[in-house]
Formats: structure tokens, C-alpha cells, sequence
């Protein structure tokens, strides 16, 4: 059930990528030239912006079709990761892009140009149209990856606003200095949220505990079933933000015959069930069993206590 409910989220997410993707390309390109023709630095940090994101759009949008593919012997999980990935270099392209854009900006800052403000209003109003429908397509999305974009988009749509409003003041006052404090503020928001986003991935990356699920309460959990002596081995990582798998040892008591245990099999599972895993597998030990591995923690949490 949880497979086929994941699956239909998947199509539909690497569609409105392949969309976002299409809709961002274009209109960088027609950004690129008309930053240049109306002269705006703002405009110009949207562009690169957009470039950026058009990149992580293609490259998250061939990812999540890369992530579809089944299982093989040499990624046994399936590629779910690979959208990771794709979160883990889109960020890097956005820092990149969003410093050679500040370094820009500070030198207009000393050195004023005018921009034609005409121009800078009527590029706002397709801008903050053309990202917005595609921020509103791809926010529906569920995969780490699709949250990335989304805000992509999410702070184009934003840089947009401000960009209109930069043109209206321009259009009434002269006062050439808002096009480049304007273009910092943007750079600025951009770098925070991509910093915030890339140490969420890099977080899944290294295989911490999921944000959304509690190591102490699956315990808790488990340990309330009455055949249940104790749990050891208790891991918990995610593959790529939505999928996560969950293993352990649990040392049961009280067993007399195999019903009891696959009643006890049953229970855990059951418990094991309302959470957000893609995959478990659990070693059952009997309560006369030695797990060899245990004794080997057992050492471990000695020092770690004695520390």
C-alpha cells in the first residue's frame, strides 16, 4: 500500500520538474537579454539565479526519472538517492551563482547606472507569472529534492515582487542605487535558505535519524509488547528524505512455541507500520540466544559510560 501511494506521487513530481524546467529555461534566456537591455543589475541577479535553477531543475528532473529505476546488484536500495544528490549540487550552483551576483551588485553600489524602469516593471510582471505557476506546480511535491526547487522558485517569485517594486520607485524617483541594494537583498535570502536547506541534505547524507521520526518512541513502542525483553542494534536512516529504513535486534522473552513468535512477529510489525519506512528488517533473538554482536556494544556503552 505505502509503495503504490509513493509511486503516484513520483510520476507526477518528475512531470512538474520536467515542466518547471521547460518554463525556467525560456524565460532565463530571455532575462539574460533583457537584464542587459534595460540595464539592471537586479534583473541580471535574477537571471543568474534563474540559470541556476533551471540547471537544478533539469538535474533534479533527470534524477527523479535516474530515482525511479528498480533495484539492481549494484544499488540495492534503487537510486532513490540520487535526488540527494541532486539537492547536494543544486545548493552548491545557487552559493556560486548568489556570490558572483553580490560581488556585481557592491560594485554598482559605488558606481550608479540608471536602468529603464519601463522595462524593469514589464519584465516583473512575467517574471513573478512564469515562477509562480511553476513554484505552485512543483510544491506539491514530497521528495527533498522538490522541496528544494519549490523554494528555488518560491524566491524567484519574491526577487520578482521586489524587482516590481524597484521598477514603480524607479519609474517616480531617481534614484539609481535601489537596482543594486535590491539585488543584495535578494543574494542574501537566497544564500541563507540554500545554507539551511543544504545542511537539512547533507544531514540525510551522512544517515542521521529523520527529523520526523523519534528513535526513543519506535523503542518505547516495541519494548510494550509483553514477549519483548529488549532491543539492541537500533538503526534508523533515510534514502532520500521520504523513504526510511529502520533495523534492529530484539530479544524476546517467554517464547514456548512458534505461534507465540509470529504473534509477537505480527505485533511489532504492526507497530512498525505507522511509521514513514520504506523498508525493515529486524533480527529476532530468543531470550537463551547470545548475539554475538551485542557483547561487542556492551563494550562499547561500558567506555562510553566510564568516559
Amino acid at each position: 500500500m505505502a509503495h503504490s501511494h509513493s509511486h503516484h506521487d513520483h510520476t507526477h513530481g518528475s512531470g512538474n520538474l520536467k515542466l518547471a524546467f521547460f518554463l525556467n529555461l525560456g524565460f532565463t534566456i530571455l532575462e539574460l537579454i533583457g537584464g542587459i537591455y534595460v540595464n539592471s543589475v537586479a534583473i541580471l541577479s535574477d537571471a543568474i539565479h534563474d540559470l541556476g535553477d533551471s540547471l537544478s531543475l533539469g538535474l533534479a528532473w533527470g534524477l527523479d526519472i535516474k530515482s525511479k529505476q528498480k533495484a539492481n546488484d549494484n544499488f540495492s536500495f534503487g537510486y532513490g538517492r540520487f535526488s540527494l544528490l541532486g539537492a547536494l549540487i543544486n545548493g552548491l550552483v545557487l552559493i556560486i551563482g548568489s556570490v558572483f551576483i553580490v560581488k556585481e551588485a557592491i560594485e554598482r553600489l559605488f558606481n550608479p547606472e540608471p536602468s529603464n524602469a519601463t522595462g524593469m516593471i514589464l519584465f516583473a510582471i512575467v517574471g513573478v507569472a512564469v515562477n509562480g505557476y511553476a513554484a505552485w506546480k512543483v510544491s506539491h511535491g514530497n521528495s527533498q529534492n522538490e522541496k528544494v526547487i519549490s523554494w528555488h522558485l518560491m524566491e524567484d517569485v519574491l526577487g520578482w515582487v521586489a524587482v516590481l517594486i524597484a521598477g514603480i520607485l524607479l519609474f517616480f524617483f531617481d534614484i539609481p542605487w535601489i537596482d543594486p541594494v535590491l539585488s543584495l537583498a535578494i543574494s542574501t535570502f537566497i544564500l541563507w535558505n540554500v545554507v539551511r536547506n543544504l545542511k537539512e541534505t547533507i544531514y540525510i547524507f551522512l544517515q542521521a535519524v529523520p527529523s520526523n521520526i523519534s528513535l526513543d518512541k519506535i523503542k518505547t513502542d516495541i519494548l510494550s509488547q509483553p514477549n519483548v525483553e529488549s532491543l539492541h542494534h537500533v538503526h534508523i536512516w533515510s534514502l532520500e528524505g521520504a523513504n526510511h529504513v529502520f533495523t534492529a535486534h530484539i530479544k524476546l522473552k517467554e517464547i514456548n512455541d512458534l505461534r507465540e513468535l509470529s504473534e509477537t512477529k505480527l505485533e511489532v510489525q504492526k507497530i512498525l507500520k505507522e511509521y514513514p519506512l520504506g523498508h525493515y528488517t529486524i533480527e529476532w533473538e530468543l531470550s537463551n540466544e547470545e548475539c554475538a554482536l551485542e557483547e561487542h556494544e556492551h563494550d562499547h556503552s561500558e567506555n562510553a559510560h566510564s568516559h
